[in-house]
């Protein structure tokens, strides 16, 4: 676990609470914390910490505010140094939804002040939070992300007739298709699948060691679904689980998938097999505004929340645009498209770990 030399500030000392680093053993007791508190999220998990640094060798600072002994509230921050895209502080990077969870105004503060005073400390560019809600009116934004999400409903059928009809249309047309839905206890057929969906996008790949480690750490709570007609790969999509909410985090198919709805039809196993395990809520997770996962996820009749990204700027003088849609990156995008598969695997995860 990375410390810094120097205590945190304890803001609200008054209120009687204090910030730290969290422990290397404390884990389970910040993930009861996150388990219980209603504004917390899967992103919120201790075990981000492990997986963000293995996997990408950042460095993570888990602040945790205490008052009388008890947890009162959490903020997961990890810092990204970059030559080519900066050097950020943010709650956090590849996640989202993330920022301060906590029980009262005083702890708000004092993880506030304390993730402000460690930016200023490390020199980064700015502090990123993603916050489902507003927390601070005077910070620049981002407008650009929103989420996805929707009640299930308790019949399976009612889940079907509820998808608008030609988004339904595709669904039948993959099951029509012969296609059936398997849960795999590895992530190997994942990877085939999302590597190449991606390929095809533009976007460099995560590392196979990224996904393992998420399979790894969260266990039962990361859980792969994966397509196949006839024995073969069409789609996968790798979702988490988070009380009684199902989130299809990653998910992609190969070239044969358009042709059957593999990918409509990947979706619905996955929420079909959610209402029968008894979920609520289907988050199909954050999309950028104007893209073509944007209009699929609208297409399945979900209505876009926006998120609130928030910026603390120290060095930097605006808000940090490292995201496919900077004009700045077309002509990287359209290269990648055209590099060799096999070729875009092995570069991809250099350069995504600094994306965030």
């Amino acid at each position: 676990m990375n410390r810094l030399a120097d205590p945190l500030p304890a803001a609200d000392v008054g209120a009687g609470v204090s910030v730290r680093m969290l422990g290397a053993q404390e884990g389970a007791r910040w993930d009861a914390y996150v388990n219980a508190h209603p504004d917390a999220t899967f992103f919120h998990r201790a075990g981000w910490r492990r997986v963000i640094e293995a996997a990408f060798g950042h460095r993570t600072h888990f602040l945790l505010a205490e008052r009388g002994g008890e947890i009162v509230g959490v903020l997961p921050l990890a810092e990204i140094r970059s030559r080519l895209f900066g050097h950020g502080l943010g709650s956090l990077p590849f996640c989202a939804y993330g920022g301060i969870v906590a029980d009262h105004d005083a702890a708000f503060r004092a993880l506030d002040a304390a993730a402000q005073s460690l930016a200023q400390r490390l020199g980064v560019g700015a502090l990123e939070y993603r916050n489902q809600a507003p927390q601070h009116a005077h910070w620049p934004t981002k407008d650009l992300y929103v989420t996805f999400r929707k009640v299930i409903a308790p019949e399976v059928d009612a889940n079907l007739n509820a998808i608008p009809r030609k988004q339904r249309a595709m669904v039948r047309k993959g099951i029509k298709a012969g296609l059936v839905g398997e849960i795999d206890g590895d992530t190997s057929r994942f990877f085939r699948a999302y590597s190449a969906s991606v390929h095809r996008l533009g976007t460099p790949v995560f590392s196979r060691k990224y996904f393992r480690l998420l399979k790894e750490e969260f266990g039962s709570d990361c859980e792969v679904l994966t397509i196949t007609q006839d024995g073969k790969l069409i789609a996968s999509v790798l979702s988490f689980y988070f009380r009684d909410e199902v989130l299809p985090y990653y998910g992609g198919g190969v070239d044969a998938a358009r042709a059957v709805a593999g990918n409509d039809f990947m979706y619905w196993d996955l929420m079909r097999r959610a209402c029968e395990r008894g979920l609520k809520v289907f988050d199909f997770g954050r999309s950028k505004r104007g893209t073509g996962s944007f209009d699929f996820k609208k297409n399945w009749g979900f209505e876009p929340t926006p998120l609130y990204y928030e910026y603390f700027l120290v060095k930097d003088t605006e808000v940090p645009e490292v995201n496919p849609l900077n004009p700045k990156y077309r002509l990287f995008i359209q290269a990648w498209k055209k590099m060799p598969l096999a070729l875009a695997n092995v570069i991809g995860p250099h350069i995504v770990k600094n994306l965030g």
